[in-house]
C-alpha cells in the first residue's frame, strides 16, 4: 500500500491534518456584558459533540463567567467544527511540498520569534513534540509556551490543508489539465515560501545549513511586568 509520503500531484489525498493526530486548532475570542474571554486550543474533530457542551459548562465553572458565555463558547466550538468537517472528504493535494512556518508569540512574560520549514508529506509529523524540543532547547521553563507554539503550527498547517483542497477543486475543473501547482492560490504563507526557497531547495533538509544560523536562529526574549502591562494595555485597546 502506497504511504501519504509518496502521494503525488496526480494523486489527491483526502483532506486531514498533516500531521500524526488530526487534531485542529480553534479560537476562541469572546465579550459578554463588559466581560472577556480568550482562549486557544486544539480539538478531535471526531469527539461527540456533547464535549463542547461539557467543555463550556467547566470553562464557565472554573473561570467564574457570567451564564452569557456558555451558549456563545458552545456555537464558536461548533461553528468552527462544521467549518472543518465541511472539507472532509474532499481531495487535497500536497506533493512534494516543504513550506516555512513562522513564530512570532508572546507567552506571559516570554517572546518567541522563529521560522523553520516543514514538510507536509510527513504525516507522522507531532507538532506538540516539536514544540517540547523547542522549549527544551532554548532553555524555556514556562509550561504554557510550548502548547502556544504547537497550535501556531497547527494553525498554519490548517490554512495550508484547505489551500491545498482549494488546489484540488481547481485542478479538477482547469480546462487545460494543468497541475494543481499552478493553481495554488498565493496567501502569506506561500508568499513567504518564496523568500525562504531563495535560501533552501525545493528538497532540502528541514534541517538548518551552518550559513542559515544567523538568518534563521530562534529569538527569545523575556519580558519585564511593566512590559507585560503595557502590552496588554495596548491589545484590550485595540480589541475595543
Amino acid at each position: 500500500m502506497k504511504s501519504p509520503a509518496s502521494a503525488s500531484w496526480k494523486a489527491p489525498l483526502k483532506f486531514r491534518m498533516p500531521t500524526a493526530e488530526n487534531l485542529i486548532p480553534i479560537r476562541l475570542d469572546i465579550e459578554v456584558d463588559g466581560q472577556r474571554y480568550k482562549d486557544a486550543f486544539t480539538w478531535n474533530p471526531y469527539d461527540p459533540d456533547s464535549e463542547v457542551v461539557m467543555f463550556a459548562k467547566r470553562t464557565v465553572k472554573d473561570l467564574k463567567l457570567a451564564p452569557g458565555f456558555l451558549p456563545q463558547i458552545v456555537q464558536s466550538i461548533q461553528s468552527q467544527l462544521a467549518t472543518f468537517r465541511s472539507y472532509e472528504g474532499q481531495d487535497m493535494y500536497v506533493g512534494d511540498k516543504i513550506i516555512p512556518i513562522k513564530l512570532d508569540l508572546q507567552v506571559n512574560h516570554t517572546v518567541i520569534r522563529d521560522q523553520f520549514l516543514w514538510d507536509l508529506n510527513n504525516f507522522d509529523s507531532d507538532p506538540e513534540e516539536f514544540a517540547r524540543t523547542l522549549c527544551t532547547d532554548l532553555g524555556i521553563e514556562d509550561p504554557e509556551v510550548g502548547p502556544a507554539v504547537a497550535f501556531a503550527i497547527r494553525e498554519q498547517l490548517y490554512e495550508i490543508a484547505i489551500q491545498n483542497v482549494t488546489s484540488a477543486r481547481e485542478n479538477r475543473i482547469s480546462k487545460k489539465g494543468r497541475r494543481a501547482a499552478e493553481h495554488f492560490t498565493p496567501s502569506k504563507a506561500s508568499g513567504a515560501a518564496l523568500d525562504l526557497m531563495k535560501l533552501f531547495s525545493f528538497r532540502s533538509s528541514v534541517v538548518r545549513k551552518r550559513k542559515e544560523w544567523d538568518y534563521y536562529k530562534p529569538v527569545l526574549d523575556l519580558l519585564s511586568n511593566e512590559e507585560v502591562d503595557a502590552l496588554e494595555a495596548k491589545e484590550e485597546r485595540s480589541g475595543r
